[in-house]
């Protein structure tokens, strides 16, 4: 299809996002940047995990996502005594037709805010990851379709805090972004200290519906991408399994395990989303640059000697962005 031809589509199905935008921002001072990227999750169907110290909106983002896209909303606090049945839902009695049913849990929701995934246990995780995953829950002996489009978006307050369980790097992985969530300006937090005092409140109104993203989702597929901004993608993901190859030998004690194939994929998916955000209907490299760090900050494991030099995998994906070649 012409390129042209693709951004005149673009042009036409992302009208909504910036309505979206504009009723979130009704709610929510700031967070660009959380914002942009949750989006991206949702128009991609890719689920995105938020860290951030408590208190900077993460909840009250999604829920206030939820009442703009008149979507059904499931909050779920993580606990160290939550147990999965708490999750996806259990086998009950019904006495008077004397049968078993199954009764759903709160995972049966479009959008899904699983709030501080670090205070549960790994088997409550593993719960989530799957249904993640598999976009499907056995409950007993049948099997039960998640709702489409369905999105989970987590917050972890930092691992540093007592009383977390650090998630596995294998189902860090099932995350298509990890967006650090940093504190608001000083503009800014005098506009959301007059605006929660003011004794107003403030809820968003329904702009958008499930078929706006469902229709969107069809158009980010068509949305141009070079080959060499494909091989660009593959170049970077490759540079964190074997940084010598790519004259970066001073990283390759720093790097214990590179990122997985599941890294150039969501790559590519997430910037033609940041591409449709921007309203064009192809990809540049600026586009891999500004969600590059987020897809990958999760998947590049440090080793030892990094740590000890206080190297953070984000430092190292930041210094293959600007030494491995741009198309």
């Amino acid at each position: 299809m012409d390129v042209r031809v693709i951004n005149e589509l673009v042009q036409q199905q992302s009208g909504f996002v910036e309505k979206l935008s504009a009723e979130v921002g009704q709610v929510i001072v700031g967070q660009k940047a959380m914002i942009d990227r949750i989006l991206i999750g949702l128009l991609t169907g890719g689920h995105v995990l938020l860290e951030g110290v408590p208190g900077l909106a993460k909840t009250l983002t999604v829920k206030t996502l939820g009442d703009a896209l008149t979507m059904r909303f499931q909050r779920i606090q993580f606990t160290p005594d939550l147990l999965p049945a708490d999750i996806v839902g259990t086998v009950i009695y019904n006495q008077a037709k004397s049968e078993f049913v199954s009764k759903k849990g709160p995972i049966f929701a479009n959008l899904v805010l699983a709030d501080e995934i670090n205070r549960a246990p790994a088997k409550v995780q593993s719960a989530l990851l799957e249904a993640m995953q598999e976009r499907q829950v056995t409950i007993g002996d049948t099997t039960h379709p998640l709702p489409n489009p369905f999105f989970v978006m987590a917050t972890q307050n930092p691992i540093e805090q007592e009383g977390t369980y650090a998630l596995p790097e294998a189902q860090l992985d099932r995350f298509m972004l990890m967006v650090k969530v940093g504190y608001p300006s000083k503009e800014d937090e005098r506009t959301i200290m007059d605006r929660m005092t003011s004794g107003v409140a403030v809820k968003a109104n329904p702009v958008a519906t499930p078929e706006h993203i469902a229709e969107a989702r069809s158009v980010l597929s068509q949305i141009y991408i070079d080959e060499k901004i494909r091989d660009y993608i593959v170049n970077i993901v490759h540079a964190t399994r074997d940084p010598k190859a790519y004259g970066l030998p001073e990283l390759a004690d720093l790097i214990e395990y590179g990122a997985s194939p599941r890294a150039s994929i969501y790559l590519n998916m997430a910037a033609r989303a940041h591409a449709f955000l921007r309203r064009r209907g192809y990809v540049t490299p600026e586009d891999i640059k500004a969600i590059g760090v987020d897809v990958l900050r999760h998947r590049v494991i440090v080793t030892y000697e990094a740590e000890a030099e206080e190297m953070t995998s984000e430092h190292i994906v930041r210094k293959l962005f600007e030494r491995i070649e741009v198309p």
